[in-house]
């Protein structure tokens, strides 16, 4: 199984009082406008999901809802999952994929820093977390078999609205 971790769009300023709950912080018209060449990016790469799990967070959900209009996946097919926030486990969350969308060969995660770096060490055997940049907007890609991972490729936002450019 393929599995791509996304991370989340610019979104709102960590510790602004305008949002006293965290979870609540969108993404900025400039983030938005960054996902949806990323999410093109994405598309011309020829790369398909057979699931997309997101953080519940408000920033995670529309960085999914803006690659899920990209696929034109309906809204209501993106899972919603606590297992994409801190402390949860990339088992934990692999058991429910397994469980949810058993049948499935690209997954496509969307979440947050520094819990899916944290993920992609686990997934690769490393003892700590490996010191890559998953900016927002970012993308990583490794295949997972039974119990081992290959980091297939890791791309900024800026390489994947590129990508997405020469498409046109």
């Amino acid at each position: 199984m393929d599995v791509y971790f996304l991370r989340h769009g610019l979104a709102g300023q960590h510790g602004d009082p305008k949002y006293k709950d965290d979870s609540l912080r969108p993404l900025t018209a400039q983030g938005r406008k960054k996902m949806r060449s990323v999410s093109l990016g994405m598309k011309s790469l020829g790369l398909t999901f057979d699931a997309v799990l997101s953080s519940p967070y408000l920033r995670a959900r529309q960085t999914a809802e803006i690659v899920a209009q990209a696929y034109k996946i309906k809204n209501k097919e993106i899972c919603l999952t606590d297992n994409l926030l801190p402390p949860a486990s990339i088992e934990k969350l692999l058991r429910e994929v397994h469980g949810r969308f058993p049948r499935s060969k690209n997954v496509l995660f969307v979440g947050h820093e520094p819990h899916l770096t944290e993920m992609v060490s686990s997934l690769l055997k490393c003892r700590k977390p490996l010191e890559i940049d998953l900016k927002k907007g970012g993308l990583c890609c490794l295949s997972v078999a039974q119990e081992s991972a290959v980091l297939n490729w890791l791309l900024t936002p800026a390489q994947l609205a590129l990508l997405a450019k020469e498409k046109q």
